[in-house]
């Protein structure tokens, strides 16, 4: 338990110093490097659209993330206590999380990275983060391969060419041929990768459960959830407003808190 409470604190940590150097690269390496593109004479230069893009993608990802952290699910203060005042309770839709030690109406699963409980409340903000932390890393990942290209007049034309892009970089760096700002770029490059990767995997697998229905619990426990059509689900969790809260980091965007109150009263 103490593991997991001491990796509920470095998680989040870990995640905002990415996000710094994320940012820090893209300000004062990837921005000043187009700056001097030859093209940047257009209406539109490339570094503003790059700049425009980012903001766009960066500001989505931490507004759902603050989001995420602000909204936790309905803490059921009648749950906690002895098994015998838990009774009340539905089992489907209830869960005791040992970390933030607290029974959660509709809970899904405990995420790390912001240090909270994701269900009923937060899952649409929970969703968009991941969306949005994957765009982020993959655009990121584009814009420093395209920095890179151009520093260490390397073609990515190769399908390989990536792959094999770190291991001749480490033995140009220790012989003086690379720096070490191209070298931590190229390290950045493939953390990118990877998190956006594992955040669009997120993504896809809790669309996939909304459209079902069903939270990562149910599934877990193998627990029956009654048959629905698949847009009422959606609805549920993104609302009626759904494009306004896709493009604005926004907590409530219309019909998913009633629609949660009228499940409840049924279940009652």
């Amino acid at each position: 338990m103490l593991a997991l409470r001491l990796l509920n604190v470095v998680a989040p940590a870990y995640f905002l110093c990415i996000s710094l150097v994320t940012l820090a690269l893209q300000l004062f390496l990837f921005l000043p490097s187009m700056r001097q593109d030859p093209a940047a004479a257009r209406l539109f230069p490339p570094a503003l659209l790059h700049g425009a893009l980012f903001l766009f993608l960066s500001t989505n990802a931490l507004g759902n993330y603050v989001l995420v952290i602000q909204n936790s699910p309905e803490d059921l203060d009648a749950c906690q206590g002895p098994p015998a005042r838990r009774a009340p309770c539905p089992p489907p839709s209830t869960h005791f999380c040992r970390v933030c030690a607290r029974v959660t109406l509709r809970h899904d699963h405990h995420c790390f990275f912001t240090g909270n409980c994701i269900g009923g409340r937060n899952m649409r903000n929970f969703v968009l983060f991941c969306l949005y932390t994957s765009l982020a890393c993959l655009y990121s990942m584009v814009a420093g391969v395209a920095y890179i290209s151009a520093a260490l007049s390397t073609s990515f034309a190769h399908p390989l060419a990536f792959l094999t892009l770190l291991p001749t970089s480490i033995s140009q760096f220790f012989s003086g041929a690379v720096l070490g700002s191209e070298m931590f770029v190229i390290l950045m490059l493939y953390l990118w990768f990877a998190i956006g990767l594992a955040c669009a995997g997120f993504c896809c697998h809790q669309l996939l459960l909304i459209l079902r229905g069903q939270t990562r619990h149910q599934v877990r426990k193998g627990v029956a959830v009654r048959a629905r059509p698949w847009r009422k689900n959606l609805q549920e969790v993104f609302g009626k407003r759904w494009l306004l809260g896709l493009l604005v980091p926004m907590f409530n965007v219309g019909g998913s808190g009633e629609a949660r109150k009228k499940e409840r009263s049924t279940d009652k």
